[in-house]
Parts: structure tokens; C-alpha cells; sequence
């Protein structure tokens, strides 16, 4: 049996659907998996060692008839729409795959998929790769419980530039990755807070480095010269399979609700999550999935920034008590 999941959005969005690959695999460990993603979350569906095969939509950019073709090609008997986008449903439907999977809220589904399941991600008080795990019904696959869905990642050891890497960690010290900026994808902590948290973390105790792009870069141009002293810049530094084994290698990270504190989770590394209260962006929704996670949440009703980029509620949240549980529990460790 075949099985093409469909993921084809942000690197965050792809780690919290790794675990539908590790439950198909526990009910049918003879199936394959397909996973049809994109070139830049291609580094993370390779972890996986319950995904068989990796399918990259760039590379569909050319006629239907082509298109369709290759999309026959897989060979998958069930194509599991887990990021519903009309111009694929429609595809799946024409490349004449057996079962085709999605929600019931989508209405081009209704006219393309032949197992709809009816579910709200916006309603839902369940976490977001739990929701993924509702599309697996037609399969007579269960919900796992969220401090389950760990177990179904799989992950392989990434190796890729590790010998680089090493030569910029610091065993003495704790090494720890603050990620800032988030591309727009959620709500963030604000630089002046990353400073103050920068101060408050001992130089003989930390080893900080700044992660993000190119253009996160830029626009962190400021940040990054008045912090260059403590800090070492790795911003645009390396591609994301080496970035993927820093992760791996360090201590901790501390970021928004992005990739980055998503990987890192699922690595087993400590994921320090900077969260708004705000429905449906809270941790109880979209929290790292790992054995070693930490989330920093304001306790209140946050309504008034909705609609707003800047959000008072996440920007509250004190460097101090970050800093303190950084301190508390890295620095016992390297026998500080």
C-alpha cells in the first residue's frame, strides 16, 4: 500500500506532520510512505525514517497532462490532503488515486476527495499535529495523545557539516540559539527582549548564537552590532541541513513558534517556546512536541491585538524568567 502524504507549506507545518508517517507505519509497516513537500522542507522530511520517498512539488511546474502523470507515477493508492491547496486536490483526483483524503471544510474537496472528515482546526482544543492526525480515520488510525506523538518522529542522526559545526560550539559552555525573527509566521518576542536576554546570560556560562536569514539579517542589522560582543552571528550561514545538526548539537533555543523551536524539539534539544495567548496561536495548539520543551505563555485573555502584528501580551513576557530557567537548568549540567 501506498501512502502520499501532502505538506507543502512552512518547515513548522511539515516537523508537526512527521508523526502521521510513524503512526501508518505502526498499523501497516509494509506500507510506503510518499511525502510530497517542497525544496526548502526537503532536509526535514529526510529525517524521517518512516518516510520512504520524497515527492517535490517545485518540480511540478509544467503542463497538467505532465503533471498528472508524474503524480501517477508515485504509485500512492491513498493521497492524504494534510495542507488542503485546490490546483493538488484537483491533480489527485485526475491522476485516478483511489482514495483521496481531506477535510470536509474545504468545498473544492467536495468535488475532488472521496473521504472527507469533519473536523475545525480554528474550533479544535486539540494540538496541531494531533488535528493532522484526524485525516488518518479512513486508515483506522486514532488520535495519539500529544506527549505520545514523539514517538512516531522517527528521526535519523543529521551528520551533514557536523565537523563544522563542532568547531564552533564551546563544550565548556552552554550553547544556546535565539531565533528572533519568525518571516512572519508568528507572533514575536521583539529584539529589545532578546537583548535584555543576551545580558542577563553569563559569558562564562553561555555560548549565544543568532540564527535567522539573509533578510532576517538585515532587518536585525542593529541588534546584531550592539550585540556583537556576546553574540556570534550565524545568520544566513548555513543551508538547513547543517543548520539542522547545530540544532541537534547545542544546548537550547529560544524562539517564537517557528521552524527552527519545532525542529529542535523533535531533535530532543531544549525547545524554549516564546507564546501569545491568543486563540489559535497558543501553545495549547501550536507548543514544539518533544520530551525537553519549555513554553513561556502571559496567563490572560489577549483580544485587543488580534488583529495587530505587535502583540503586548508575548512582548511581556519577562527576559528574567527566561534567563532564570536557562540558568536553572543548562548550567548544573556543565558543572557551574
Amino acid at each position: 500500500m501506498n501512502i502520499l502524504l501532502s505538506r507543502t507549506d512552512s518547515i513548522g507545518d511539515v516537523v508537526l506532520t512527521l508523526p502521521l508517517a510513524g503512526l501508518i507505519k505502526e498499523k501497516y509497516p509494509e506500507s510506503r510512505i510518499i511525502f510530497l513537500g517542497r525544496t526548502y522542507t526537503k532536509e526535514v522530511i529526510k529525517l524521517s525514517q518512516h518516510i520512504d520517498a520524497f515527492e517535490n512539488w517545485d518540480d511540478y511546474q509544467s503542463a497538467e497532462k505532465e503533471q498528472v502523470k508524474k503524480l501517477s507515477a508515485t504509485g500512492a493508492d491513498y493521497f492524504i490532503h494534510v495542507f488542503p491547496v485546490p490546483g493538488i486536490a484537483r491533480l489527485a483526483k485526475k491522476a485516478k488515486i483511489s482514495n483521496r483524503i481531506g477535510t470536509s471544510h474545504r468545498i473544492y474537496h467536495w468535488f475532488t476527495c472521496n473521504r472527507l472528515i469533519s473536523f475545525s482546526r480554528r474550533k479544535s482544543e486539540l494540538h496541531e499535529a494531533q488535528l493532522n492526525c484526524t485525516l488518518l480515520k479512513p486508515l483506522k488510525i486514532s488520535i495519539p495523545e500529544k506527549e505520545h506523538l514523539i514517538r512516531y518522529y522517527g528521526l535519523r542522526k543529521p551528520m551533514t557539516g557536523s565537523e563544522k559545526i563542532k568547531e564552533l560550539l564551546d563544550n565548556n559552555l552552554s550553547n544556546v540559539v535565539l531565533h528572533p525573527k519568525s518571516k512572519g509566521s508568528a507572533r514575536e518576542w521583539g529584539l529589545e527582549n532578546f537583548s535584555r536576554l543576551i545580558r542577563l546570560l553569563p559569558s562564562d556560562k553561555f555560548r549565544i548564537f543568532i540564527s535567522g536569514t539573509s533578510d532576517e539579517a538585515k532587518l536585525m542589522s542593529v541588534f546584531l552590532e550592539e550585540n556583537r560582543t556576546r553574540v556570534t552571528d550565524i545568520t544566513g550561514r548555513f543551508p538547513l541541513s547543517e543548520f539542522i545538526t547545530l540544532l541537534d548539537n547545542t544546548d537550547a533555543i529560544v524562539a517564537a513558534s517557528t521552524g527552527p523551536l519545532h525542529i529542535a524539539a523533535a531533535l530532543g534539544t531544549l525547545a524554549a517556546g516564546i507564546y501569545p495567548p491568543i486563540r489559535p496561536m497558543h501553545p495549547g495548539r501550536w507548543s514544539p512536541v518533544g520530551k525537553n520543551v519549555k513554553v513561556f505563555v502571559k496567563d490572560a485573555e489577549c483580544e485587543k491585538c488580534r488583529k495587530t502584528l505587535e502583540c503586548e501580551c508575548i512582548q511581556d513576557i519577562s527576559p528574567e524568567d527566561v534567563a532564570a530557567f536557562l540558568i536553572d537548568k543548562l548550567c548544573a549540567g556543565k558543572g557551574n
